[in-house]
């Protein structure tokens, strides 16, 4: 073994991968759709988001199989990736909670197919979901892109170590 290296750890429970996966800084994104079934707003954080490919025009996120928010995303003709800013700690909370009105307080507008487009937004993605593969305790949904542009300046909200912040 090299000089400095340290014995890798073998005991992979959940808590210790979550340790070491937040070792990885990851942005944060908000992916809303207006409800079919409501007409309403609704809307999840998540910071599982990357682009899939360029050709055809694909981004993905996770989400877990808990969430009661996904089924009434999934249903939408549209979903709008928000890529939040720094400034929107409030937003990813709100859309990170449990039950209620989301998208009270939250000002938006639509995108081209009405989506809602979160003031304030760094960029944003339009998509339809092209494919879900369940993983463990998420899905991994594939989501292609019809429509996006950048909306703010500004520093991006980040997820590092189970605590939010932004660069300096």
């Amino acid at each position: 073994m090299a000089h400095g290296a340290t014995v890798p750890a073998t005991d992979l429970d959940g808590a210790r991968f979550r340790q070491v996966m937040g070792r990885f800084a990851t942005g944060v994104v908000a992916i809303t759709a207006v409800d079919p079934g409501t007409g309403r707003p609704t809307g999840l954080a998540a910071n599982s988001f990357t682009s899939v490919s360029l050709d055809p025009p694909l981004v993905g996120f996770c989400v877990a199989h808990t969430s009661t928010t996904w089924p009434g995303l999934r249903g939408a003709a549209r979903l709008c990736v928000n890529i939040l800013g720094g400034h929107q700690l409030e937003v990813c909370e709100r859309l990170a909670a449990k039950g209620g009105d989301k998208f009270d307080g939250i000002e938006w507008t639509g995108t081209p197919d009405g989506a809602p487009l979160i003031d304030g937004a760094l960029a944003w993605l339009e998509c339809s979901v092209e494919q879900e593969h369940v993983a463990g305790d998420h899905v991994i949904v594939v989501a292609r892109v019809h429509a996006l542009d950048e909306h703010h300046d500004g520093a991006p909200l980040l997820f590092y170590r189970g605590a939010y912040g932004r660069i300096a």
